[in-house]
């Protein structure tokens, strides 16, 4: 009997905006990872390593500078994530379950929910990059939001509504990168582990998994990363467009579009595993079992 509701467990759904409650709860664990590499990324001459720059940001501001914007992450995640987990996991239960999914399916539907969320994301992702890179600006050019929800009226009503909206399309197509790397390849690994008897639906499996996906999104999304993060803290001007950031990044050289690349996945390894572990423990303990076929 108990390894029957054992089974049963592993068999529960996950509710639509479990994802974006397991996003936010590792972008509260990780914030300050993620500010420095927005720091790393946001510096021309790239002088400072990630050990100078975490001593030089202590020193300025002590150990709260490093939660600089935490409250931006947090509704990034909330819109971001809460709208690509919600699509990838609504539609994927909505198809036929007599047999998996094809990686090729999971890659587009993945895509799909990316673009949304990045779009729906873009808002607080803005106000996230510039509350994290404000304490590196002098004194006098620091925009000061108390908050996220203080930072999107004032962006409004200084800058007008659709400046929020400032380098959506690259963060857009970094979201779809980033969906595809993250949720497609996390299932399709937990899928093949699982189903080849190499592992089972547990912890191990869901770090496993998620670590993998990790290190595939940070390569296939830092390029893009580092562009968006230059368009998003771009004084009015400053670029003409897409084209022009990308001229200005490769001055640099090819690696340029790696700058910040171990903080990135330093950064983003921990948090897809948290969130993957944050998503799946919520699955397990407060998810709900499918209806029987009643055909």
């Amino acid at each position: 009997q108990g390894s029957k509701m054992a089974e049963d467990k592993t068999k529960r759904l996950g509710r639509w905006y479990f994802g974006g409650v397991a996003g936010a709860m590792a972008a509260c664990c990780t914030h300050p990872l993620d500010l420095l590499k927005v720091q790393l990324q946001t510096q021309q001459q790239g002088k400072l390593t990630i050990g100078q720059l975490s001593l030089k940001i202590y020193k300025n501001d002590g150990i709260l500078a490093f939660y600089n914007g935490v409250s931006a992450s947090v509704l990034r995640q909330l819109t971001y994530s809460t709208t690509r987990f919600g699509i990838y996991e609504t539609v994927k239960k909505s198809l036929p379950q007599d047999q998996p999914l094809p990686f090729y399916q999971k890659a587009l539907l993945a895509g799909f929910a990316g673009a949304c969320g990045g779009l729906v994301g873009t808002p607080g992702d803005l106000v996230n990059v510039r509350m994290q890179n404000d304490s590196k600006l002098p004194p006098a050019d620091r925009r000061n939001y108390k908050h996220a929800l203080d930072g999107l009226v004032r962006i409004t009503r200084e800058e007008g509504f659709f400046k929020m909206f400032n380098g959506a399309t690259m963060a857009t197509s970094r979201a779809i990168l980033m969906t595809i790397g993250q949720l497609s390849f996390y299932d399709q690994i937990k899928q093949t582990l699982i189903s080849s008897g190499v592992a089972q639906d547990n912890l191990q499996t869901h770090f496993a998994s998620s670590i993998s996906a990790a290190s595939v999104a940070t390569v296939m999304t830092q390029p893009l990363d580092v562009m968006k993060t230059r368009m998003m803290n771009a004084a009015p001007g400053e670029f003409k467009g897409i084209m022009d950031c990308f001229l200005f990044t490769a001055k640099l050289g090819p690696m340029g579009f790696f700058k910040g690349f171990i903080p990135a996945w330093a950064r983003l390894a921990p948090h897809t595993v948290l969130t993957f572990i944050f998503f799946e423990q919520l699955r397990l303990n407060f998810g709900y079992s499918p209806l029987p076929n009643k055909s």
